[in-house]
Formats: C-alpha cells, structure tokens, sequence
C-alpha cells in the first residue's frame, strides 16, 4: 500500500522516526543505524517502506535502501519472526553479513543478533538459504562480537531498549575486556549521561 515516503525529517525516537509528508506525520519503525543516517530534524529523508497491517494496528516500517526492505520483508516470511525481531536483525547485521551467515548456514553467527535463539536462526537460513544469494565481497567481520551481543542483553534485561544498548557499546574502549568488565562501563556510561 504505502511503498514508500519522502519528507521531512520531524523527530527521532529511539526506534523510529517522525516524517512529515503533506502535513501529515508518519511514525516509521527503521533499523537503529539509519538514525543515524537520516541526519537531524528538517533534513530530507526519502524510506523505502512497509506496511505492516494487524487486526487492532497499522505500522510502517522503513529502509533506507531498497534491498534492506527486501531483506526485511523476507524475513516476515520467516515462521517466528514478526517486524519487530525483523527490524532488529536490520539493526545489528548488514545485508552482506546476513547474506553471508545465511549462505554459509552459519547460526552461531545469527544467533549474536539479540532476540534471536538458535531455532529462529536455524529457521532463517532454512527458509532463506535458496532466497539470498551471498554476497560478492565478504565482510571482515559481523557487526557485533559475541561479547558485544551479550553486553547488550545484559542491558536490555536490565530494562534498557537496544538503541540504548548498542549507543553504550560505542563508548566502551576497544580493548579485549571481560564481558563483567564491559557491562560496568556500559552502565558507568548510562550514569553519567
């Protein structure tokens, strides 16, 4: 229905933004990186977007780049995973990474995205294998280590949102520090913020 919008950057909230179209003010659910990408508020943003349609709710979630929405929207295909789960895969694996760890049957890999145990990851290169071709170049490396990934479900059992996680994450020195270790900072982080 609505495939995509191109407007005004209004607001960011920690998980989406606010985009004015025509006098009209749409909340789209987008990847944590592509808050940063969007710029501040007035900027011009353009998403490519989903329509997501509930008995009781309409959401829309967006992508900057057209194989991100692609990506997401066959991952709803996926038994398991609803927008949200799909939307936070986006968040933490690049396309090529996902590809890659798809292609290559890689769980462990998938399962370093927060909120996804390892029968949805198996799922995902189940029902995706055939549908995602891996990509040309391999990326380095993942987006999150696994000590990373579990710094940020230490925190967001402790009640912080992933967006809140992962900006923590960017603090933390570049050492090889132990998991306890970087969770301390994490939250040293959250204290003097």
């Amino acid at each position: 229905m609505i495939r995509c919008l191109q407007g005004e950057l209004l607001a960011k909230g920690e998980n989406y933004i606010l985009l004015g179209v025509g006098g009209i003010g749409f909340r789209v659910y987008v990847p944590v990186p592509a808050l940063d990408e969007v710029g501040v508020p007035g900027s011009r943003v353009s998403l490519h977007t989903h329509l997501h349609v509930r008995e009781k709710e309409l959401s829309l979630y967006g992508c900057l780049k057209e194989d991100e929405l692609e990506i997401f929207e066959l991952l709803l295909g996926v038994s398991g995973i609803g927008p949200k789960v799909a939307m936070n895969v986006l968040s933490f694996a690049s396309p090529d990474a996902l590809r890659l760890a798809i292609s290559q049957g890689d769980a462990p890999a998938l399962t370093r995205i927060p909120g996804v145990g390892r029968r949805t990851a198996e799922q995902m290169i189940v029902n995706l294998k055939h549908k995602l071709t891996a990509p040309g170049e391999i990326p380095s490396v993942y987006p999150l280590s696994e000590i990373d990934a579990e710094v940020i479900a230490a925190l967001t059992s402790l009640g912080y949102s992933v967006a809140e996680a992962r900006e923590s994450l960017r603090s933390l020195p570049k050492d090889d520090l132990p998991l306890e270790e970087r969770v301390r900072l994490a939250l040293q982080y959250f204290a003097e913020g």
